[in-house]
């Protein structure tokens, strides 16, 4: 936000977009791209949280909103993971490394890492498909202050082996972590796959773990509404269970009304939200 002291610092300004540039491309899926994000003198465009988003803007096609993917402990850089899926994310698709983009943010609330909420706890995190671009973000930030959190489990799951997301750090990079274990599976069997077949909600429920965690959900509306009551079947109850509803945005600052679920603006009030606090959650998008 701007200072009230007269200097008008347009640095710190959230509604100013920032020159930045695309220094890396990642292709995870067929449709999921990963873009690594410098501003033009190097460096992260600013600082953020986990499970704060971006908004990123290629004129004269329009702007869109997305979860920030990578660590706020890495310096370098930021990341965002791009799910193809309309006029912008199309065109983001097509750009190149160097090409040159808007920036502006962080918006939204963020994850409360660093609050007695999830410091010192075993933590339970559930992805749904590209929901676990948002959650990476955390992942990431408790594997590099791993002192501070207890034992970690990640569930993961998507249609296909080929739509999981960030395979290098869900096969290689988090199994080999200090107390962490990564459970995943695929909606339905396929030729090459040798782990576990079934869909997330179902597969939490079997994986038989103990309710004395907190859970970090992120995924399709229907598969968290799904996982929210496989977990209170296993004894959670809802305050012991974060979400986040980033895919819901759209302008970021509470005008479109497109984020509205129940009296909340996913916008003004998340993306981030304990699960007491949603009265309701959205069937799609």
């Amino acid at each position: 936000m701007s200072c009230n002291c007269g200097c008008h610092d347009h640095d710190n300004d959230p509604l100013m977009p920032k020159v930045a540039v695309i220094t890396n491309i990642r292709k995870d899926t067929p449709d999921v791209t990963t873009f690594r994000i410098e501003s033009l003198e190097g460096g992260k465009p600013f600082d953020f949280m986990p499970g704060q988003c971006a908004m990123i803007s290629v004129p004269p096609i329009g702007e869109a909103i997305f979860s920030i993917t990578s660590s706020p402990t890495v310096k370098e850089y930021i990341e965002c993971s791009i799910k193809k899926c309309g006029i912008v994310t199309d065109y983001i698709h097509q750009l190149e490394e160097g090409s040159e983009i808007g920036i502006r943010g962080p918006y939204g609330n963020n994850f409360p890492v660093e609050e007695s909420t999830l410091k010192g706890k075993d933590l339970l995190f559930i992805a749904g498909g590209i929901g676990l671009a948002p959650l990476r973000s955390v992942i990431n930030y408790v594997m590099d202050n791993r002192e501070n959190y207890g034992k970690v489990d990640i569930v993961y799951g998507s249609r296909t082996p080929d739509d999981l997301v960030h395979q290098n750090d869900i096969f290689n990079v988090w199994p080999a972590q200090k107390d962490t274990k990564v459970h995943l599976t695929v909606d339905r069997e396929f030729e090459g796959w040798n782990g576990h077949v079934g869909f997330v909600p179902n597969y939490v429920k079997e994986l038989g773990l103990d309710n004395n965690k907190v859970a970090l959900v992120c995924g399709p509306p229907i598969m968290i509404k799904f996982v929210l009551q496989g977990l209170e079947e296993i004894g959670f109850k809802k305050e012991q269970v974060f979400t986040t509803l980033e895919l819901k945005m759209k302008c970021g600052v509470g005008k479109c009304g497109r984020c509205n679920i129940g009296d909340k603006y996913v916008c003004k009030d998340g993306p981030v939200f304990r699960c007491d606090e949603i009265q309701e959650l959205p069937n799609e998008y």
